[in-house]
């Protein structure tokens, strides 16, 4: 499976929309753990929610269960 997706709340919208590119999209810095990289965020518009892709690479070097909790610090 190469990409899953974490969802993020609704209430980033509202500050940070002004700095969206096309399509929605945030470019942000991700942390998981010990897992720090760029990569941007999308919103989504039928689920109302930004979306952040988790490749497979850092799903496994961080242990993350698909439908589990899981922490991320999204840093604009």
């Amino acid at each position: 499976m190469g990409f899953c997706f974490s969802s993020k709340p609704i209430d980033i919208r509202n500050i940070f929309k002004c700095l969206e590119e096309g399509w929605g999209r945030l470019k942000v810095t991700a942390i998981i753990g010990n897992t720090q990289w760029q990569t941007a965020i999308w919103f989504d518009t039928k689920q109302d929610t930004y979306l952040l892709p988790l490749k497979a690479a850092v799903r496994k070097k961080e242990c993350i269960e698909l439908n589990k909790p899981l922490q991320v610090i999204v840093c604009v």
